[in-house]
């Protein structure tokens, strides 16, 4: 797979781990889905699935680069991914449920 391939795949995984992160915050998950209460079940699997997503990533950016130069890049994925779903919760918000297919707004 090309390289640049390996790294937009890093940066979706990202992307869907800040999404999720943000999720598992009951006032990000207000703004979302109305005034639904997230479970702390679910809470707690949305931050795994973050964690996990986040790690993917830094091994498909290990994948493409030497240890040192894929830090940075993971991390600056990772800068670029938070700001991209801080300006969609700012923005519009409901758009960060495409990441939770089954949940619909106002539901839990």
């Amino acid at each position: 797979m090309p390289d640049s391939l390996t790294l937009l795949f890093a940066f979706v995984l990202a992307l869907s781990g800040m999404g999720w992160l943000a999720l598992a915050m009951e006032a990000h998950w207000a703004q979302v889905y109305d005034e639904a209460v997230c479970s702390p079940a679910l809470a707690r699997r949305l931050r795994w699935l973050g964690g996990l997503s986040l790690l993917g990533a830094l091994l498909l950016c290990l994948a493409v680069d030497h240890a040192t130069m894929a830090a940075l890049v993971w991390f600056m994925t990772l800068a670029a991914a938070a700001l991209v779903v801080a300006f969609t919760l700012s923005w519009r918000a409901r758009w960060l449920a495409i990441l939770l297919p089954g949940i619909r707004a106002g539901l839990n």
